[in-house]
């Protein structure tokens, strides 16, 4: 049930993860984040790099390892939670739904900064992390250092506050490096070329 609630969905092992395609990432910090240590603290963890270098597989196997060890995990992008809460439209199911997220052991938001929010969008997230703060750890995946969140929540009042607390005590893992959705599209491509020059000169292709 609780696998259920989560909604992790499928994602590569950090067993798999290749940490020389990064140019950048503290791969220490990364395996110690797997201790789930930073619960203790209440503290959040912050992913933050460009499209495609497996913010959101990193933040899957941290949710999930939290997850195998009997804590409570929902992992939601952005888009999807604050798009529910917003849609919401009673202040009993606001309430209901926010005490939801908060009560949540881990609370891993994906995707924050791939689209701009309205002030209401910014003003539930504030309400959210508020009430986690210090209480429960929330892990944040995004592509805009923090300073560009002012874009991300154009004319939001609670932004710089928004920050602060998601900031303090937070553990931030800054990855640089193309994507490699791109590379593994690149790779493929290049094992199809060679398939087809394979069968119009006649050689046999071997079975994959």
């Amino acid at each position: 049930r609780r696998m259920r609630a989560a909604r992790l969905g499928h994602f590569k092992q950090l067993s798999d993860y290749d940490w020389h395609w990064p140019r950048r990432i503290d791969r220490a910090a990364v395996e110690d984040l797997m201790t789930l240590s930073f619960m203790n603290d209440a503290a959040n963890i912050v992913f933050i790099g460009p499209n495609g270098v497996g913010k959101s597989t990193l933040a899957r196997n941290v949710a999930h390892q939290a997850l195998i060890c009997g804590h409570t995990v929902l992992f939601r992008t952005a888009s999807e939670m604050l798009g529910e809460l917003a849609a919401l439209d009673s202040d009993a199911a606001l309430r209901r739904r926010l005490h939801h997220y908060a009560a949540a052991d881990v609370l891993a938001i994906d995707e924050v900064g791939y689209l701009s929010y309205s002030n209401r969008h910014a003003d539930l997230l504030f309400e959210l992390i508020s009430r986690r703060y210090e209480k429960r750890s929330t892990i944040i995946t995004t592509n805009r250092p923090f300073a560009d969140w002012s874009e991300v929540f154009p004319n939001a009042a609670c932004v710089v506050s928004l920050v602060d607390r998601l900031m303090h005590r937070s553990e931030v893992i800054s990855i640089e490096g193309d994507s490699y959705r791109f590379k593994e599209a690149a790779e493929r491509s290049k094992a199809q070329r060679e398939k087809r020059t394979s069968r119009s000169s006649g050689e046999k292709v071997p079975a994959a």
